[in-house]
């Protein structure tokens, strides 16, 4: 007996909400799809007349069995070789109902990095009140805590992300003076538009995870990061074909030897729009659904 469709429907009408919210707690694209696979498979099986609430329902299964998977994940992360980055997401260039959950400020490479140093219970409690706008009572709920232990897990976290700094998109005409500049660097060992760019405490990281040529340890300062993109990169980035994509909410660059992805580089900007950090993915793992078809 084929099964009725209103359920699947219902569903697939809060994918996105599920997605953007996983892929918030775990950093992880994989591991987001991996989550809403499986609160769909509990969706499936629930006695859904019971269920008075959907959202709330679908979002505290997601919630909870994305906690199960972060602590696997911190575990594992312990043993990660070299500097962890969150994994590269495509995002929309201009938003509709269906991709705002997946490409506002809240997805930026600075904004995921500062959630993963929260405490899990902490990153859940101030993703689902201040980036998705639910109550503090249905935010206890869902992590099994009180609403008064909730309301202080949301504050702590807050405390945290502001002390960060910006984590916001840099104005999208800065966007474009930086990967341009970045290309000219890396293109004609010429930097100088990007030392316009950079903060003198800027910090350079490459995400290899061991399975890629990369640094395994962060480069600190602006002279040092020049000196590597115009000695190093600029020789790399001579075999490969580079264009400009949107990623994380914010322009970035990708590296391509034919079909293949190599890199992605993107970048956090400070209030001053001066450049923080450059962030360099190159885990295949990580960059395999930015491939193109043969």
């Amino acid at each position: 007996m084929e099964r009725p469709l209103d359920h699947i429907e219902a569903f697939e009408e809060a994918r996105p909400m599920l997605t953007g919210l996983a892929y918030r707690l775990l950093g992880s694209r994989a591991e987001a799809e991996d989550v809403v696979q499986d609160t769909f498979l509990a969706w499936d099986a629930a006695n859904r007349d019971e269920i008075e609430n959907r959202r709330g329902w679908l979002t505290s299964v997601a919630t909870r069995r994305s906690l199960d998977v972060l602590k696997s994940a911190r575990r594992s992360r312990t043993e990660y070789v070299g500097s962890w980055l969150p994994e590269p997401m495509e995002t929309a260039q201009e938003a509709t109902p269906e991709t705002d959950f997946l490409m506002s400020e809240s997805v930026t490479m600075a904004f995921l990095l500062v959630l993963e140093r929260l405490a899990p219970k902490e990153r859940a409690a101030f993703i689902l009140h201040d980036v998705f706008g639910m109550e503090y009572a249905e935010i206890a709920e869902s992590l099994q805590v009180s609403e008064a232990a909730c309301r202080k897990l949301a504050s702590r976290a807050r405390v945290n992300v502001r002390s960060a700094g910006n984590t916001r998109p840099a104005p999208k005409h800065i966007q474009e003076r930086l990967v341009e500049a970045f290309q000219a660097a890396v293109t004609t060992g010429v930097a100088d538009g990007l030392a316009a760019l950079l903060s003198s405490h800027a910090v350079l990281t490459a995400d290899s995870g061991g399975k890629a040529d990369s640094i395994r340890k962060p480069l600190r300062g602006a002279e040092v990061i020049l000196q590597f993109v115009t000695r190093y990169l600029s020789r790399w980035y001579a075999n490969y074909q580079v264009a400009v994509a949107e990623i994380n909410a914010q322009r970035a660059l990708i590296a391509r030897a034919g079909a293949r992805t190599e890199a992605i580089v993107t970048f956090a900007v400070g209030g001053d729009n001066r450049v923080e950090e450059i962030m360099i993915t190159r885990n295949p793992d990580k960059l395999r659904r930015f491939d193109l078809e043969d």
